[in-house]
């Protein structure tokens, strides 16, 4: 089975992370997760680097609008596309998450796992593509 990309998945809540990896892996992709902000910048910035990024806002130890700011900060992780994945349906995160540089926004309540994958899917294709 060939691998479809490689996803960094930045999510605190068990249950949605493991649905959102298993998903994930069953379309081929490889999936590397972490549990809290911190931990999802430093694995942003290891090799191999992650093709997209999925974020929650809402994390422990560095909130995810920090962890978006500094890989947009970045240039060695600046081009990588970053989706947030939050609880929050405010305007007002979406828009900053968006002017922070993020390609899309998901509310959990409004979640569907295949649309995910879909969507990640094109962002791994036009990130392989931009490089």
């Amino acid at each position: 089975m060939t691998t479809e990309g490689h996803v960094l998945l930045v999510e605190d809540d068990k249950f949605l992370r493991r649905a959102c990896e298993a998903s994930l892996r069953q379309r081929g992709f490889t999936v590397v997760t972490a549990t809290d902000g911190e931990a999802g910048l430093r694995l942003a910035r290891s090799e191999p680097r992650p093709e997209v990024i999925l974020l929650d806002l809402l994390m422990p130890k560095l909130p995810g609008i920090e962890v978006l700011r500094a890989l947009k900060a970045d240039p060695a992780t600046a081009d990588v596309p970053v989706m947030i994945l939050s609880n929050s349906s405010r305007d007002e995160d979406k828009r900053q998450a968006m002017q922070l540089g993020a390609v899309g926004y998901y509310v959990k309540a409004n979640l569907s796992l295949k649309e995910l994958a879909a969507q990640v899917s094109q962002l791994v294709k036009g990130h392989a593509g931009s490089r």
